[in-house]
């Protein structure tokens, strides 16, 4: 299998065609946690990126809005709103991933010029630099305005607004970063929006530090409950403001407390990629979230013993003294991958048939185009940009007689016209091999050594008269 395929510069999410089919095809059940009542609902807070729209996909949950958010960055409708930005949703969600959203949070988490940018396109990472802060990349990063690539060329040349999450060490993981070119508006070339933890608090001259960072504070004003006299070293805020001439100072012009992600003993859900995993103390962190797992913590589609740093999982629990107490954690690790032609498209059930396979499509689901032909290149949103005919890559987990789908890459063309399969042995005869509720005839090729269970890699290829047909031995 190739793996390269899977990890390019640009992942987009995908928005769900039709609310109505989300139950039918794995919108994305979001579980219970401790709130859950009679009716089956629970109620508290999730925090995620946007993964889709109509109305939003927060954690793999549609929560209907009114429409408003409420924010203090210039986003006001849900139509301002992009895939990628992190929300704050109060409201009620029930196992089927259908909420109802009480109210709608965004908050920028940086803002301001860029100093630097690197990009690795292999490794699909890289990371930015503004306003004195270390902003990490990677292959979940939703990018709007510019590439990474043409950011890590001429970083100067541009200035960012930042969604994501500021981690313990004081740096930031970019979930959406959206680059406008220095020069298309004159009126905020300077405006920035720093947030971090107070240090280095000179009262006397009105200045502080955020990792290294200076803020000016003699013209700010404290914005809601929030008083200046509450300055403290270790306090972390969020600060507002413009850079001075050198770019060098940022001159505060509102100052507030940041808000918690969480309310104490809010029933809560969360996801993002595991960090500071202590097995012996059954701790993690994801998104600077302490997680705390016991003797009750239910595991779906992952196991304790596969939580290791860099493991992307959703969990759902209670928050207490600062603490994510863990009721149910989800994995969302792929164990299959196919390479293929898109043969049918079911737009009402988001349903691909790529070489046989039956793939499955979620709000979940991230896509990508390496057509470098293709004007839609890394602006793929949903999947009316596919066509019959398209070679695809997919990823994503193996179900009874589907591939549910956890990222999706358009190629430009197939290497060999043969198509690949990742995945395990459903059955084995003495003509055929089955996959996925797919029968590929062995074509004189052998399965020897191989049993129902196995995971094989298997190519094939289609007859004129429809069949498939191995084109190798599946090896394990």
């Amino acid at each position: 299998m190739k793996r390269n395929g899977l990890s390019k510069a640009i992942k987009l999410v995908l928005v769900g065609t039709l609310a109505g089919g989300l139950a039918a095809c794995g919108g994305g059940g979001s579980g219970s946690s401790g709130s859950v009542g009679a009716s089956g609902n629970a109620e508290g807070t999730s925090v995620g990126a946007v993964t889709g729209f109509g109305s939003v996909y927060v954690n793999g949950t549609r929560f209907a809005t009114d429409g408003s958010v409420s924010s203090d960055d210039g986003i006001e409708r849900e139509g301002q709103l992009e895939k990628g930005m992190v929300l704050k949703i109060k409201g009620d969600w029930d196992e089927r991933g259908q909420g109802q959203a009480d109210a709608v949070f965004y908050d920028d988490t940086l803002r301001g010029p860029l100093v630097a940018a690197t990009w690795d396109a292999t490794a699909s990472t890289g990371q930015l630099e503004l306003l004195g802060q270390v902003v990490v990349l990677n292959n979940q990063t939703v990018f709007r305005g510019a590439t990474p690539v043409e950011l890590a060329a001429a970083p100067a040349n541009y200035r960012v607004r930042v969604s994501g999450w500021r981690l313990d060490d004081g740096s930031f993981r970019a979930s959406f970063v959206g680059a406008r070119l220095l020069g298309s508006d004159f009126d905020d070339v300077n405006e920035a929006e720093l947030e971090g933890v107070v240090q280095n608090l000179d009262a006397q001259l009105q200045t502080f530090t955020i990792n290294g960072f200076t803020v000016d504070y003699t013209s700010a004003v404290a914005d809601d409950d929030f008083s200046l006299d509450q300055l403290e070293n270790g306090l972390a805020v969020e600060v507002e403001g413009q850079l001075n001439a050198d770019g060098d100072v940022l001159l505060a012009e509102e100052i507030d407390d940041e808000d918690d992600l969480f309310d104490d003993n809010d029933d809560v859900e969360i996801s993002g990629d595991i960090y500071d995993f202590d097995a012996s103390a059954r701790t993690f962190r994801i998104n600077g979230v302490l997680v705390q797992l016991n003797a009750e913590t239910e595991f779906d589609d992952i196991s304790e013993g596969s939580l290791q740093d860099g493991v992307f999982v959703k969990v759902e629990g209670d928050f207490r003294n600062n603490t994510l107490l863990a009721e149910e954690v989800e994995g969302r690790e792929g164990d299959a991958e196919l390479d293929g032609i898109i043969q049918q498209i079911d737009l009402d059930n988001e349903l691909l048939v790529v070489s046989g396979v039956r793939v499955q499509l979620t709000a979940n689901t991230l896509i990508d185009d390496d057509d470098s032909d293709n004007d839609l290149r890394n602006r793929v949103d949903d999947i009316n940009a596919f066509s019959v005919g398209d070679y695809v890559e997919v990823e994503g987990r193996q179900r009874t007689d589907h591939l549910e789908a956890f990222t999706i890459e358009r190629e430009d063309s197939d290497e060999d016209d043969n198509f690949e399969l990742e995945a395990r042995i459903d059955a084995i005869s003495d003509t055929s091999v089955t996959v996925m509720n797919l029968e590929i005839l062995l074509n004189g090729f052998s399965v020897a050594g191989l049993q129902v269970g196995d995971e094989a890699e298997v190519e094939y290829d289609q007859t004129i008269g429809g069949e498939y047909v191995l084109t190798a031995n599946p090896e394990n």
